[in-house]
């Protein structure tokens, strides 16, 4: 072999997975020279389409695979990396086993944290408020002068932001603002953000994780490796473990006295204005037009992080004054004949739901359903007493909420159908004959028995209310 002649590789990284988190992985490890090989267990005509447009690039992809040990050992090359995407669970059979013959398993985060090492990362994760929050970060950053792409869980994959931004020659960012799941994290223990965020913590996802000690752990090492942590002292979880923390900045919506002893706060809401101890007021909290008493923790805790990347208040309240709120969290959708209508499809658990009742002025038509998870409901069938005046339930979950609400004592009227187009007509009916202020979408389920995304669930509804 002469000395410019390529040596061939001994081993591959295999990407388990065609959607759009493995795009980004793939095509990041290709570039910065790996073997990849994707697998794919479906075969669709877009998927035929995303593997045709890897082929092109050089990049191997099977379709129709399944996760199996046999798949693996079908491939041309030994893999000694494999990059898995969110939706497959950690503790995989197969994945297990390929650990147990020394194969480095890892999520589709890691690439792009490995190759953006020089990069400052804010990460932000917490079971609700984490969209808001990032997408309110990324603005205030953007809007301050800063080059600080929105990525990982909300928007494009970080994968591609660092596959455009660094290896095709783009500008460095002077940030990166990461959304981060448990999913996510679970399969991504090296990440160190220099700025870490934890908004709230509440059961979710325990059919993955099984235990909340187990949830909570996954969350807490994101902002254990992070230099510096903003945390949520309006949330009783957080706040409940606050002695566990040596080195922590926290936020309050509300007056710094009502917080337990030993909690010093960097911000604080007095009476109307957000508080820092050494600036004072620094500006109205009704700069951010987002309803709801969590809106302000999301305010405090966006506010912090940009504290610590150098913005100056005036920035942050122009910014904040501007911001458009965040697609499917409390979307204004319209008022029609006096109704105001919301996509709260964001919302995939009893939780969420109940937060978003709790920002909004009933009496409403509420629509929910979808494919329930584990949780207390306890919360949110009380908010739904005092807020819902009706409750058009679908889906999967129908039967199962239907229920709950009755076990409950819910006072108003329950009505179920079949899916989200029927929840529509039959909600805008409700809401004349019933005079109620709003309808609100607020599902308290994941989406997967109708939708592909909560995203495609909450486009659906906005086109069905826009056509009313």
């Amino acid at each position: 072999m002469s000395p410019t002649e390529a040596i061939p590789p001994l081993s591959c990284t295999v990407v388990v997975g065609l959607g759009r988190s493995g795009l980004g992985a793939a095509r990041l490890l290709h570039a910065r020279g790996e073997a990849v090989v994707v697998i794919e267990s479906g075969d669709s005509p877009e998927l035929r389409a995303r593997a045709a447009e890897l082929e092109n690039e050089a990049i191997a992809a099977r379709l129709g695979v399944p996760l199996s040990v046999e798949a693996f050992q079908a491939l041309p090359l030994p893999a000694s990396v494999v990059v898995v995407s969110p939706g497959i669970a950690w503790n995989h059979p197969v994945l297990e086993q390929l650990r147990g013959q020394g194969v480095q398993v890892q999520g589709e985060i890691v690439p792009a944290w490995q190759a953006s090492r020089d990069v400052p990362w804010i990460g932000i994760t917490g079971t609700n408020g984490k969209t808001t929050v990032t997408c309110l970060v990324h603005h205030l950053l953007e809007q301050g002068g800063k080059d600080a792409p929105l990525c990982g869980n909300v928007g494009i994959s970080a994968a591609e932001v660092v596959l455009q931004r660094r290896l095709e020659q783009g500008p460095r960012p002077d940030w990166l603002v990461v959304e981060l799941s448990s999913y996510q994290l679970e399969a991504a223990p090296a990440v160190a953000p220099a700025i870490g965020v934890w908004t709230t913590l509440t059961p979710d996802h325990l059919e993955r994780h099984g235990t909340l000690s187990a949830y909570r752990a996954i969350k807490r090492r994101l902002l254990e490796q992070s230099r510096l942590r903003i945390l949520n002292a309006d949330d009783p979880d957080l706040r409940g473990h606050a002695d566990t923390w040596e080195h922590a900045d926290w936020i309050t919506a509300g007056p710094k006295q009502d917080l337990p002893a030993g909690i010093d706060p960097l911000l604080w809401i007095d009476e109307h204005d957000l508080v820092q101890g050494r600036q004072g007021p620094l500006f109205p909290a009704s700069a951010l037009a987002m309803p709801g008493a969590h809106n302000r923790q999301n305010l405090l805790l966006a506010v912090a992080v940009g504290l610590h990347a150098g913005l100056e208040p005036a920035a942050m309240e122009a910014a904040c004054r501007c911001f458009p709120g965040v697609p499917h969290r409390l979307e204004r959708l319209r008022q029609l004949n006096g109704i105001t209508w919301f996509n709260d499809s964001k919302a995939t658990n009893y939780d969420a739901a109940e937060v978003a009742l709790r920002a909004l002025e009933g009496p409403l038509v509420v629509l929910a359903g979808g494919q329930s998870k584990q949780g207390d409901a306890t919360a949110w069938l009380e908010r739904l007493q005092e807020r819902a005046a009706a409750v058009v339930l679908y889906g999967a979950a129908r039967e199962e909420f239907t229920g709950l609400l009755h076990t409950s004592g819910f006072g108003g009227v329950v009505r179920q159908v079949e899916d989200l187009e029927a929840a529509v007509a039959l909600a805008a009916s409700l809401a004349a004959e019933l005079d109620c202020q709003g309808v609100l979408l607020s599902p308290a389920c994941a989406s997967f028995d109708q939708y592909t995304s909560f995203e495609a669930r909450g486009d659906h509804f906005r086109r069905l209310v826009l056509a009313l």
